[in-house]
């Protein structure tokens, strides 16, 4: 059961404006929102730190994957500065192929330090 489960929430909102945005100042103004400036990335494919590599990696899962959008999966779960969520990649007919989980942590401000992603479901060739 989270304990301050707003930080939590705004944090991983941020999270998703940022992974959702829709042109290269907007994404880097959602970047910078959601992360610190020295904030980390780590997934299997990807393993970043710093405001410009995070954008490239997002800027990548969207050339890779043209008019998806990332949703939650369900709740936000945390205690201390730590936070886990589920999430999709859907695509515009409502599928998602792509499906997976981020362990994230946060600084006094709520502002992303880290985050590791895994995932979960994704398809053959991607």
């Amino acid at each position: 059961m989270s304990v301050n489960t707003d930080r939590y929430e705004n944090a991983v909102a941020l999270y998703f404006e940022a992974w959702n945005a829709g042109g290269p100042e907007e994404l880097a103004k959602a970047v910078a929102a959601a992360w610190t400036a020295d904030g980390s990335y780590t997934d299997p494919l990807a393993d970043v730190a710093g405001h410009e590599q995070i954008t490239a990696v997002i800027t990548a899962a969207h050339e890779q994957f043209p008019g998806f959008t990332f949703r939650p999966g369900g709740a936000v779960d945390g205690h201390h500065d730590t936070a886990r969520f589920s999430w999709e990649l859907v695509a515009e007919d409502g599928s998602a192929p792509v499906a997976g989980f981020d362990v994230i942590t946060l600084d006094e401000d709520g502002r992303i330090r880290t985050v590791l992603g895994f995932l979960d479901r994704i398809p053959a060739g991607a």
